[in-house]
């Protein structure tokens, strides 16, 4: 439609200029109700994404459906099931015996005993009147609050009064300094690190906890050291680990954004905090290294991997697509959970008002698709990779192959138009068709990228305790320090201990120029046999 038409104008005109006119307007009307549903979806998936669960799983969809059993989704005479029968029932967890001991067993213990005098049992029951029968005992455990000691060393020195060695000196053995005429200490690094990249507590807050126990150590004094004993101590290990998880045939990489202050640009320009870690189904000697850069540029990803021959699971970062592109022996493959998000938008957006029109959605429906590829891949979890790849070819990738067929027809079928989040689900499956289907043939590579997102997700609650990092020299420190809490973490070390281990031990193995060699730095390794027993209890 062109203009506005006064009633005078249209009285004028012909049937045919109105019935154009009509048809111009139910043309406009049909867009205008396309963009006002896209909106409303878009609406709805903000809000659950701000307030709603995150979650993905049909049977978590805000209480509404649960996975289609896979014979019924499957058989064509199979019945509707109602909506309560297939809501799975939570079990009750069934109180385990002897559980607080073992919780228990490796804390010191105090003994306590809460006797009744002789004097007070006769004269109660009589002289003689009374027997001791077995004793009532239980545990209480008790909690004290960090301590601080000031180490006071004294380096006695000696001088030579006669003979060979006159006026020469002598002075005794005294540790190497972590920092030059610094009052730092392994310990009081590694809890500063470990509140701060562990516990994802910003420096503000540690800085106010130590006031309260009477330290008063500022903010930027613990960012000082945080970044010169990554630098020298730290860096070496983080490199030495680089090597050892490019020896992998399968990582898997990611990233988010983060702010930094004084990097070169203007205020509120965009870094990056990529993630690089060993396949998931490598449980025994897994490894996450972080790694700082200002942009979401391709070449960083091409510079980390390559030295890298392998398979590398991502997103659909056209970045990553790249790597495999550009790097011979590079392969790259895609992550379902990628795949079936936009359908969770899709159904999460539908509401529960209408429980049978979610089913029978194509969201829904595509999401029953990919749940069932995924329950039988969980089944496969505790199998070697061999005998995993072979259940894969039976089991799964038949699956696989009919459902890119449905979407496929589901995307040509012209005689129901799909829109918003299900369109986009649809046509990003068709896309990463390729990198989707890389799993079916090795069976070391992991169904989705979901390892990677966990290892990043404690840098991603620290960043929204402290918002901004102040400097590139603090990010790269901070992705140092990330990289080597995840991995303790992911060894079953405790982050604490580790840090001051490596705080100890690292100066001892450098020399006058601050370099290690390797050997030295394989014994450091969070699988070492060398390794301080302590870093491998969770308390004591």
């Amino acid at each position: 439609m062109g203009g506005k038409y006064t009633v005078d104008e249209m009285v004028k005109c012909s049937k045919q200029e109105l019935m154009l006119m009509v048809l111009a307007m139910q043309e406009q009307m049909e867009r205008m109700n396309e963009n006002l549903e896209n909106l409303i979806e878009q609406i709805r998936v903000a809000n659950l994404k701000r307030f709603g669960r995150h979650t993905e799983k049909m049977s978590e969809l805000d209480g509404q459906l649960s996975f289609f059993n896979e014979a019924e989704y499957y058989s064509e005479d199979a019945g509707e099931t109602e909506l309560e029968e297939v809501l799975p029932q939570k079990e009750r967890s069934k109180k385990q015996k002897g559980k607080r001991e073992a919780d228990l067993k490796d804390f010191p213990e105090e003994m306590h005993d809460h006797d009744v005098t002789e004097k007070q049992l006769n004269g109660i029951f009589g002289e003689g009147n009374w027997r001791e029968i077995p004793t009532e005992e239980y545990k209480r455990l008790r909690y004290e609050p960090a301590s601080w000691t000031v180490e006071n060393h004294k380096v006695y020195v000696y001088v030579g009064t006669d003979g060979s060695h006159q006026d020469e000196f002598l002075r005794g053995d005294r540790p190497k300094d972590l920092l030059r005429n610094s009052i730092h200490t392994p310990s009081l690094g590694a809890a500063i690190m470990n509140a701060k990249y562990v516990n994802s507590l910003p420096l503000y807050r540690i800085e106010k906890e130590f006031q309260r126990n009477g330290v008063n150590l500022f903010r930027q004094t613990m960012a000082n050291w945080v970044i010169r004993c990554s630098e020298r101590y730290l860096s070496p290990l983080y490199d030495y680990l680089r090597t050892k998880l490019l020896e992998y045939h399968v990582n898997q990489a990611d990233e988010t954004p983060v702010e930094a202050i004084h990097d070169g640009r203007s205020a509120g320009s965009k870094s990056y905090m990529w993630v690089h870690r060993s396949g998931e189904m490598y449980t025994d000697r897994p490894i996450v290294l972080y790694e700082y850069q200002k942009t979401r540029n391709s070449g960083h990803p091409l510079e980390f991997y390559k030295d890298f021959q392998g398979i590398l699971v991502t997103d659909g970062l056209e970045q990553y697509h790249k790597v495999g592109r550009e790097l011979a022996g590079v392969i790259n493959a895609n992550c379902w959970v990628h795949a079936r998000r936009d359908y969770a938008d899709a159904v999460k957006a539908m509401g529960k008002s209408n429980p049978e029109a979610v089913k029978q959605s194509t969201a829904y429906q595509a999401l029953a698709r990919i749940g069932t590829i995924y329950k039988l891949e969980d089944t496969l979890k505790e199998m070697s990779c061999a005998e995993r790849l072979k259940e894969r070819k039976v089991s799964i990738k038949p699956l696989v192959e009919e459902y890119f067929k449905w979407v496929k027809e589901r995307l040509a079928d012209t005689s129901c138009l799909l829109k918003g989040k299900t369109t986009e689900g649809l046509r990003y499956s068709v896309n990463q068709e390729k990198y989707l289907k890389v799993f079916l043939a090795d069976g070391e590579v992991p169904m989705d990228n979901s390892a990677s997102e966990r290892s990043i997700r404690t840098f991603c609650v620290g960043k929204k305790n402290w918002v901004l990092i102040n400097s590139i020299r603090g990010a790269q420190a901070s992705a140092i320090v990330y990289s080597i809490s995840e991995t303790a973490k992911l060894n079953d070390l405790n982050p604490y201990y580790y840090f001051k281990y490596l705080l100890e031990e690292v100066p001892r193995y450098m020399d006058e120029k601050g370099n290690i060699e390797a050997s030295n730095l394989e014994a450091l390794l969070l699988w070492s046999e060398r390794l301080s027993t302590k870093c491998h209890k969770p308390r004591y």
